[in-house]
């Protein structure tokens, strides 16, 4: 572990308040930069919207930034990136995944809200993300995620996607390696490990959501 990443299991409660603080502002920064960056690109002529954005970035970035330094997850933080951090594995653990476990976990009632993950592969470029549970059907065995949308029990993706030839899209099982994965961002090419990618303020709150012990 690096100098600039923090064991919450073993070190949070030994912060003075002032390290508290720095740390705080230092995550609070980080977000801004990252969040503005994303602001600065959006393509969008809706500028009501745009306005209201930015306005809540304030409130969401300093409750992002308390959550990392509070939150009890099995994960390191990255100060200086407001990112999580754990080792990466060398291939990317959806791929260990089993349709038939998929299917025993999603076969039942779940509440709204539940962070759920994904496997992302675009262009040969995979990752998993984090999204929620939104709808549930047991009656047709499917889901809705917020982002990804409709999902069979199996985790097959049920809408057309325009961008299918290029990118796919599967619904796994939550696991602590997979859950893991998701949360520091990990991704891998055809070469093994490639250059973890930043979440989005939306999944790093999603990222608190999670119960370790149980995963729903």
């Amino acid at each position: 572990m690096n100098s600039d990443s923090i064991d919450l299991g073993r070190q949070v409660n030994i912060f003075s308040d002032d390290l508290r603080q720095l740390h705080f502002a230092e995550l609070c920064n980080a977000l801004y930069e990252r969040e503005l960056n994303r602001l600065s690109q959006k393509n969008t002529t809706n500028i009501g919207l745009l306005q209201r954005e930015i306005g809540g970035l304030k409130h969401h970035i300093k409750r992002a930034a308390y959550n990392l330094l509070q939150h009890q997850a099995p994960l390191d933080i990255d100060i200086h990136n407001a990112s999580w951090q754990h080792k990466q594995a060398a291939k990317c653990p959806a791929k260990l995944q089993e349709q038939d476990k998929t299917l025993a976990w999603y076969n039942r009632p779940f509440e709204l809200g539940v962070c759920a993950a994904v496997y992302v592969n675009e262009l040969g470029v995979e990752h998993i993300e984090l999204d929620s549970i939104d709808r549930f059907d047991l009656e047709e065995a499917k889901l809705h995620l917020n982002k990804f949308g409709w999902f069979n029990f199996y985790g097959q993706a049920l809408a057309d996607q325009s961008d299918a030839k290029t990118s796919k899209t599967q619904l796994i099982k939550p696991s602590k390696s997979c859950l893991t994965a998701a949360c520091c961002g990990h991704s891998w090419n055809h070469k093994g490990r490639s250059q973890p990618r930043l979440l989005t303020l939306r999944e790093l709150m999603l990222s608190f959501s999670i119960n370790w012990q149980t995963f729903r």
